[in-house]
């Protein structure tokens, strides 16, 4: 029985690993982990019957502790002998393959996710390039989510384009829009949603779902809600998500948010689902991303999506199909992209349906771990046979 282990910065991206763990496992595969400690390390531990090695890994740089990771991860691996490591995020993709390198493991499987550098500047930006490569050097595979991100991968010369592959349409994990994702599975969320949150039935609603922090466009959509709730007296925005220190939204951003009585702040939700059915559009302004899943999950949900024309973005949404993409950080072209979809209600619906189409043609979670177990794992364990 061939053995894998995954390999994350921390224990909350196994929301993300879960049911690609399973469906490993009904192939036969044996699976570990190995992630920072945390109380939702011991949840997913139980929830996955998963053997989970805890590390610490530090999310920001920081030599000393990084180092005391490294060796680490690599003392576990050499204890778990698995014949795959596969390692995610910037900082668990590097920590990993290094790690897997110093403990012998013949086939290392680097998923990029998302790469931090495309709005860093400076020796930050040569920093985290430099990681990057390294990362990609130390696998034999790389994974990237989208093929967007692929070609900046390329274009950066961070791996060559024989080593990096994008399964099938891209996407983390694909979304499982039959039965999650459905909107016919929520029939009264709606009306509990807004009721719970005082907003009216007949109230226009736009969305946002995700961390609060300036990379994900914060700052212009505060921007442009100032705008549009003037334009549409009757909208309100409804906000699922937390603010976070990383990277924080300016304080004057956060309080026209928080006091603004059509503005509801929900904070983190451990499943969102529902609350897209009170939306009538959703926006991810984001400055930067690998591929993003509220797009396709609101796609799913039947909504038309607002986002940016960076990468990942423009692979989660069909411009002019599904949703609108605008220049990133250009809060004038957000807001008039927002107009458009909230004057135009037969838009919405058409663009809506649109997307859930796409979502169930082309980003099957299924389809998805079986191109990574059949295109990744198979082909590296057979090539290991053939030598």
């Amino acid at each position: 029985m061939p053995r894998l282990v995954h390999i994350t910065t921390v224990p909350k991206s196994f929301l993300f690993l879960r049911d690609q763990i399973r469906y490993v496992r009904e192939q036969g595969f044996e699976v570990s982990a190995i992630t920072s400690p945390g109380p939702e390390l011991e949840r997913f531990s139980r929830e996955l019957d998963l053997e989970i090695v805890p590390i610490e890994m530090p999310r920001r740089i920081s030599p000393l502790e990084d180092l005391e990771a490294l060796f680490r991860i690599a003392k576990a691996l050499r204890e778990l002998s698995p014949d795959i490591v596969h390692a995610h995020t910037p900082k668990g993709g590097l920590l990993g393959m290094m790690g897997a390198t110093l403990a012998g493991i013949d086939h290392r499987v680097y998923h990029m996710r998302g790469l931090p550098m495309m709005t860093a500047t400076g020796a930050k930006r040569e920093l985290l390039k430099w990681t990057e490569r390294v990362s990609c050097g130390l696998a034999h595979r790389t994974i990237a989510v989208s093929h967007s991100l692929r070609n900046v991968a390329i274009d950066e010369h961070l791996t060559p384009a024989r080593k990096i592959h994008v399964m099938l349409g891209g996407s983390g994990q694909g979304v499982e829009a039959k039965q999650r994702f459905a909107p016919e599975r929520y029939p009264d969320a709606r009306q509990q949603i807004r009721d719970e949150q005082g907003i009216p039935q007949d109230a226009l609603v736009l969305g946002f779902i995700g961390r609060l922090v300036r990379d994900k466009g914060i700052i212009e959509l505060a921007t442009a809600w100032e705008t549009l709730r003037a334009r549409y007296p009757e909208a309100h925005l409804l906000i699922v998500g937390p603010f976070e220190e990383r990277d924080p939204v300016p304080q004057q951003t956060r309080a026209l948010l928080e006091e603004d009585p059509r503005v509801h702040m929900l904070g983190w939700q451990s499943e969102t689902a529902p609350f897209y059915r009170a939306m009538d559009l959703v926006t991810l302004p984001s400055y930067r991303e690998g591929f993003p899943n509220v797009p396709l999950e609101a796609a799913a949900m039947e909504l038309p999506v607002i986002s940016t024309l960076v990468p990942g973005c423009v692979d989660a949404v069909d411009d002019g199909t599904t949703g609108a993409l605008v220049p990133a950080g250009d809060a004038r072209a957000l807001t008039e992209a927002l107009d458009a979809y909230m004057r135009d209600p037969e838009k919405r619906q058409a663009h809506g349906k649109a997307g859930r189409r796409r979502v169930l043609d082309q980003f099957d979670p299924i389809k998805i771990f079986a191109a990574i177990h059949e295109e990744i794992y198979l082909e590296l364990l057979d090539s290991n046979d053939r030598a």
